[in-house]
């Protein structure tokens, strides 16, 4: 029998293995639902964007940004977290279905690889700087900007804990 702790890992996916489940999925008429980023420190932000995310389809996955991925977009400092805690904490959430850690700057390849039929990004971006969106509409399926809940960010709680 496996304990809580195997299950929650066993969310987390290499691409090779995430593409079959996925497939799955899609041969299952399931309607898979897409979103990425740092997620360096959670808060009730990523919290309530994830959960809103997740009521676009059956199976939410969230690709997180590697180490060396998040330091090359937020700088030598971030991130604080290690891309392992980070996945492991997404996955411990019940409305996650997978979680897929990627090196890349941006989740296209991901993007074109798992054929999601809804893209989710949060309300600070406009559909033109979502990267796949033109990719996920022109297979037919559905972009979705969830609005940015004001007064959290990883940034921001860093700051207050530094006093910078």
């Amino acid at each position: 029998m496996l304990s809580k702790l195997e299950i929650i890992q066993q969310k987390i996916y290499t691409l090779e293995t995430l593409s079959r489940l996925v497939h799955q999925w899609h041969m299952m008429s399931k309607k898979i639902v897409f979103t990425n980023g740092c997620f360096d420190i959670m808060h009730q932000g990523h919290n309530t964007y994830l959960l809103q995310a997740s009521e676009y389809g059956n199976h939410l996955i969230v690709a997180v940004n590697s180490d060396a991925s998040v330091q090359r977009l937020k700088g030598s400092k971030r991130p604080i977290i290690d891309q392992y805690s980070r996945a492991l904490n997404l996955a411990s959430h019940a409305y996650i279905d997978a979680v897929v850690i990627f090196d890349e700057d941006t989740p296209l390849h991901l993007i074109q690889t798992l054929k999601p039929h809804v893209l989710v990004k949060g309300g600070d971006y406009t559909e033109e700087q979502i990267i796949g969106a033109k990719e996920v509409r022109a297979a037919g399926g559905e972009v979705v900007i969830i609005p940015f809940l004001e007064g959290y960010s990883s940034t921001a709680i860093i700051e207050k804990i530094t006093g910078n």
